[in-house]
């Protein structure tokens, strides 16, 4: 199965899935994180229409969480902007879609979630709201559920325990590895057994 992963630099779902066997690849206006054969360093909206069966974006949430509501006003065109390119990529021709961010304007200005997960959903020690918008996927279903009342992530108050850096928000925006594996099990299967099924079929 051909797979892209867009605005992604540090291959963690692009891995998961090759590791299954898949071709898949990442895209980034940035350099991957590593060295990897795997990685087009380009705009995703020009690879768009390159024969993917699935693809998964991950768009820079700066301008578009509600973590920065208090900087709105002063963001309206940039935030414009990001919404376009947030809408073109759900758009896209390409049978099954994910589009993950956090808790943000999307959900208002384009359409709600189809599903909330958190990475303690999936085995991970930490906490980390994240919205799913799919389009032809199924909702993920949670692999081992971790309960706690602070995760390893998180400072006594609940909030990120992440220190100012100029890698902060790279690394806050780092998908988990077992939700990358969950992804890559979950619906990367379920596109296999179809495109098996029909090629029974005929």
């Amino acid at each position: 199965m051909n797979v892209l992963i867009g605005c992604e630099r540090s291959g963690m779902v692009k891995d998961a899935f090759r590791a299954l066997g898949h071709e898949a690849y990442s895209c980034d206006i940035l350099d991957a994180e590593s060295n990897s054969n795997y990685h087009i360093k380009d705009d995703v909206l020009n690879h768009l229409n390159d024969g993917w069966d699935l693809a998964g974006f991950h768009p820079n949430c700066q301008n578009l969480a509600v973590s920065g509501a208090r900087y709105f006003s002063q963001k309206k065109d940039i935030q414009e902007r990001d919404l376009e390119f947030v809408r073109t990529l759900l758009d896209a021709n390409i049978t099954k879609i994910y589009l993950e961010n956090p808790v943000g304007i999307i959900s208002t200005r384009i359409r709600k979630p189809d599903q909330i997960i958190q990475p303690w959903q999936f085995g991970e020690d930490a906490s980390k709201t994240t919205c799913l918008w799919l389009k032809g996927l199924p909702k993920l279903i949670p692999t081992k559920i971790i309960q706690k009342e602070r995760y390893a992530n998180q400072t006594p108050s609940g909030q990120n325990k992440l220190g100012p850096s100029k890698e902060r928000a790279y690394l806050r925006a780092r998908t988990y590895p077992r939700i990358a594996k969950s992804m890559a099990e979950q619906w990367g299967n379920l596109v296999l057994s179809y495109a098996c099924s029909e090629m029974s079929a005929e």
